[in-house]
């Protein structure tokens, strides 16, 4: 079976979050890696190939810098990839980002499934794998835990608040994947040297005919209307046990909309 998984570039997970003051969009000048949650949708397509045969080939839209992240699943294991790089797209939204993911997978023709990440760590959004099945016209099978293949049909359990759900589909299909999903590999230092001799295919946003129109900040469907640092933190408030400890408590934390 043929899988495309989509990957992106964010910001380190552990650095300062900051928007661009001109654009309020995030800053994504520092240091940036593979979004985590990508990693356990690699492995997941990963194991369905190793256990049914077939190709695994990563989508990734970004600045012309998430090649470090592409070049890092090519690293796990991953046969191919596509980048679509183009300032056109930059500032782009959900809707913007599932238009131009479609558009590729499209262009890339025949897959059997499509695998996401449930989220990614710089906007935790989780709408773009159902945006994209909705655009491509095929099943979502979103937040799951476990795939099972059995000729066209895939078998997953999805999570909910209050356990599981197992739900069926006729492939191709839209997969997006949690962290309780696998163990993601490491890069070995032969996948990694292979890695560098794995073909990259890079697209714009004119080899997937889209208007400037209808990606990037422009054709954006939401905006940060405004934004402000986080204030300094303050000093605490002491409550003295006096024997009417207690109440001064429940008081100050109903007062806080703790309780």
């Amino acid at each position: 079976m043929d899988i495309v998984v989509c990957v992106k570039q964010v910001p380190d997970t552990w650095a300062e979050k900051k928007l661009n003051p001109s654009t309020q969009t995030l800053d994504r000048g520092g240091d940036n890696i593979l979004n985590e949650m990508d990693e356990f949708a690699i492995e997941a397509a990963l194991q369905l190939t190793e256990a049914h045969g077939g190709s695994v080939k990563v989508l990734s839209m970004g600045p012309e810098g998430a090649s470090d992240a592409i070049r890092k699943a090519l690293s796990m294991g991953v046969d191919a990839a596509v980048h679509v790089c183009d300032e056109a797209l930059v500032g782009s939204d959900a809707v913007g980002t599932s238009l131009a993911l479609a558009k590729a997978l499209e262009r890339i023709g025949a897959f059997d499934m499509v695998i996401a990440g449930s989220e990614s760590s710089d906007s935790r959004t989780s709408v773009v794998p159902a945006m994209l099945a909705e655009r491509l016209g095929l099943p979502q099978l979103t937040f799951v835990r476990k795939i099972e293949v059995d000729g066209s049909d895939v078998r997953v359990e999805r999570m909910t608040d209050d356990g599981y759900q197992v739900v069926a589909a006729s492939l191709p299909a839209v997969v997006s994947v949690i962290e309780k999903m696998n163990e993601p590999r490491y890069p070995s230092f032969k996948g990694i040297m292979a890695a560098k001799k794995k073909p990259v295919e890079h697209l714009t946003a004119a080899d997937l005919g889209l208007d400037a129109g209808q990606v990037g900040l422009a054709g954006a469907w939401t905006a940060v209307a405004d934004a402000a640092n986080r204030p300094p933190r303050s000093a605490g408030t002491v409550v003295a046990d006096d024997g009417n400890g207690g109440n001064a408590l429940v008081e100050f934390l109903a007062g806080a909309k703790f309780v």
